[in-house]
């Protein structure tokens, strides 16, 4: 059971125990690619790749160029960058949009005297994906101009926000941000180059749809690297050759911290070759026939409504079991079983953004036949719980909401696991 691997990773044991040997739980990541569990596990290839460069040495910028060729290729647009991760890209596109490639505005920054410094956002994208969008945009010395309310942003209210110190517009793509009453990629796109204005896509967890929002004419792209596309942690920036540039040059004043070593950069080449060679799709069919299985096995248990939920056909479609919770009839709200399953050890990691809705769901990317199976028995063990108990971790979380749940954890650092000893020198 603890030793399931991600479909089509090798499952040769480890020399070491590092959750023995570093006390860590073991987790079960039901949750997809979110970065609080590690994203995702990385393809094979990449994991050859990164071993077999990192005791060789390159000319950096040689090996950033042939990157570039290999993101172009695969999303459509000019030229491409590799960075740390999606929300480093956020950044170095803001100061990339403001101070070009000039050495001294890039030193000076965030400084922006001088410069064009204003980024416009919708308030149905300053959204939370972990940290805040804005504070990404604001990082780079830049200063937030949010338009239109989270679900009323007409295009003329977008229209009438651009002005003289507009310095760039961004839009995410994201299930965070709301879906009805914005401005939508194509006239955003358009309303800002009517002003002359660049616009910047931040859509981390969409990597499938580059090349459709490259398309649209987004003149800086930002994905991830190490979400569906499977490589290291690192972000991946695709757009106009000039702004990518102007992304590298970055290297040489705020975007240093955010750099992305030779490992990581060949890690990234990796994935990316074998997506375009459609390796994903062996892993498609396996997702699919993981969530049939788990939808079979919760069908029938009072309290509970499994479905699967597929998407429409596109170049990498997302397919997750949702689990609704009645909690009258399983006497636990679809929050506590979510809780619950991640109480235990190893902890179960469902995604569970909608808990409040009633509902939490099941994805399937970095599970296996085995985990999937073990999950199913758990939410039926849990579900059986006695009645009293089931009633205390719902006073427990009374009034809680999933934001309030991400807190739970506490500040740094954490408790020590058992049995380590803590110093408590003062």
């Amino acid at each position: 059971m603890h030793e399931a691997r991600h479909q089509g990773v090798p499952s040769a044991p480890l020399s070491r125990d590092v959750y023995e040997e570093y006390h860590l739980r073991r987790v079960i990541n039901a949750s997809g690619t979110l970065t609080a569990y590690g994203q995702s596990a990385i393809l094979p290839a990449a994991q050859a790749l990164m071993a077999d460069v990192g005791g060789r040495f390159f000319e950096m910028n040689e090996l950033h160029g042939r990157a570039s060729a290999v993101i172009a290729r695969v999303t459509g647009a000019e030229a491409g960058f590799v960075t740390s991760c999606a929300a480093a890209g956020i950044t170095i596109a803001v100061a990339a949009c403001m101070a070009g490639s000039d050495p001294g505005r890039i030193a000076q920054l965030p400084d922006t005297t001088g410069m064009k410094n204003e980024v416009i956002l919708q308030m149905g994208h300053a959204v939370d994906y972990g940290a805040p969008v804005t504070q990404g945009i604001r990082l780079a010395g830049a200063t937030v101009r949010l338009v239109g309310t989270v679900n009323n942003t007409a295009r003329s209210l977008l229209d009438a926000a651009f002005n003289e110190r507009t310095a760039a517009a961004l839009f995410v793509i994201s299930h965070h941000t709301t879906q009805y009453g914005y401005v939508p990629l194509q006239a955003f796109v358009e309303t800002a180059h009517a002003h002359g204005v660049p616009v910047i896509v931040d859509m981390a967890a969409e990597e499938h749809k580059l090349g459709e929002v490259i398309g649209a004419g987004a003149d800086l792209v930002i994905a991830s690297g190490h979400k569906h596309f499977r490589g290291p942690t690192s972000g991946i920036m695709a757009g106009r050759m000039e702004l990518i540039r102007a992304s590298y040059a970055q290297n040489r004043g705020i975007g240093r911290g955010m750099k992305i070593g030779k490992e990581g950069i060949f890690g990234v080449i990796a994935a990316l070759e074998e997506w375009e060679r459609g390796g994903y799709r062996a892993g498609q069919e396996a997702e699919q026939r993981l969530v049939q299985r788990m939808v079979a096995r919760l069908t029938g248990i009072p309290g509970l409504v499994a479905e699967a939920l597929w998407p429409e056909p596109d170049p990498y479609p997302i397919m997750r079991a949702k689990v609704t919770v009645d909690p009258v009839q399983a006497g636990l709200n679809a929050m506590a079983l979510s809780v619950a399953l991640a109480e235990g050890d190893p902890t179960i990691k469902t995604r569970g953004h909608h808990v409040e809705e009633g509902y939490f769901l099941l994805d399937p990317f970095n599970l296996s036949e085995a985990e999937g199976d073990y999950i199913c028995d758990r939410i039926r063990e849990i579900l059986n719980w006695p009645a009293a108990r089931k009633a205390e971790l719902m006073a427990q979380l009374a009034g809680l909401s999933v934001a309030d749940l991400w807190a739970r954890s506490g500040p740094w650092p954490y408790h020590a696991p058992h049995g380590v000893a803590t110093d408590q020198a003062g």
